[in-house]
């Protein structure tokens, strides 16, 4: 391995940690929490951005949570170890917005803050209502929409159920991509996550669209509504045909509906 090889890994999470021992590049670290080669720390952590420390620099990025706080430093170090100027580089991550259906809010400044995300897996599920949760006063509901997809693992399913139960005030259970699935099975393999207490914060509608507009009836205002699984997707597969179907797109419609 040439000695101008750096691994850059982030010293707060122990398998990076276990990854780097087993390296023989030159080793590099980043965090939050402990001290690393390029530590940061956030001074500010809202729905609408981060405020980062970094060095004796505070930086403000259109990004949201701690994920995209370590993502952010990943960055920064990784460009400063292949000699780019920080000023730069810092400059240039500020203006960065996030990618397409991750995290994504939905016009913004609308009566209730409503949220698109990719999250398909239990990790990624409990990842984006952990971030919810550190944004929440306390008051505000979090009604999570949540399907799981057709011809995929199964195991998941009573696992992504029970996660959404326990990080929000309402879930509505819907359909994701059944593909050659009977939606309303995969939906019952979910409710077998669901324990007889949260059983009654759920609904079951199988129709996305509906599901959608059920949650934005039920929203007041300041609730935060999460429609999870398909962020950037812009169609809904059933029984081998792609039918266009947008969740930002609905979430849009269904904001002006009921905004008033």
């Amino acid at each position: 391995m040439s000695s101008d090889a750096f691994a850059l890994v982030n010293v707060d999470d122990k398998r990076g940690m276990v990854m780097l021992q087993n390296s023989k590049a030159k080793k590099q670290t980043y965090g939050l929490k402990k001290m690393a080669d390029f530590k940061g720390k956030i001074i500010t952590n809202s729905i609408e951005g981060l405020e980062l420390e970094l060095g004796e620099r505070s930086v403000w990025f259109k990004l949201i949570g701690d994920f995209n706080a370590y993502n952010l430093l990943a960055v920064y170090g990784a460009a400063c170890l292949l000699n780019e100027d920080p000023e730069l580089v810092l400059m240039r991550l500020s203006a960065q917005t996030g990618a397409a259906g991750r995290f994504e809010l939905v016009l913004p400044g609308s009566k209730f803050t409503a949220i698109v995300d990719y999250a398909h897996t239990p990790d990624a599920l409990k990842n984006v209502l952990e971030t919810i949760e550190n944004f929440r006063s306390g008051a505000e509901q979090v009604i999570a929409v949540v399907g799981c997809g057709g011809d995929r693992d199964r195991t998941k399913r009573p696992l992504m159920a029970a996660i959404a139960c326990k990080y929000s005030s309402k879930v509505i259970f819907t359909s994701d991509n059944p593909r050659s699935e009977d939606p309303m099975e995969i939906i019952r393999e979910m409710q077998k996550g669901v324990g007889p207490t949260d059983a009654k914060k759920t609904l079951v509608m199988v129709d996305r669209e509906e599901a959608i507009k059920t949650a934005c009836m039920m929203a007041k205002e300041k609730d935060i509504i999460l429609v999870a699984g398909k962020g950037h997707e812009n169609y809904q597969e059933i029984k081998g045909v792609k039918h266009p179907f947008d969740d930002k797109e609905v979430l849009e419609r269904m904001l002006k509906m009921f905004s008033n």
